[in-house]
């Protein structure tokens, strides 16, 4: 079961180390063309957008916990 476990872990090892690489590549080329900026900005709108949602979310659900005590 351990060689199991170690054969395993050295894939996926293996692969993640692959990944990482390629990603890098990737990054190297958007930044040299100017539209890793473009990918941050989508990001960062994103994430903004899913906390301003949790919020509302939050307010909503304190009103309505405080209504029905």
């Amino acid at each position: 079961m351990t060689a199991k476990r170690l054969l395993a872990t050295l894939c996926i090892l293996l692969t993640t180390t692959s990944l990482c690489h390629a990603e890098t590549e990737m990054a190297d080329i958007m930044r040299s063309n100017g539209k890793i900026y473009v990918v941050v900005a989508v990001l960062a709108t994103i994430f903004a957008g899913i906390f301003v949602y949790l919020l509302m979310l939050d307010r909503k659900i304190t009103k309505l916990e405080k209504t029905n005590k």
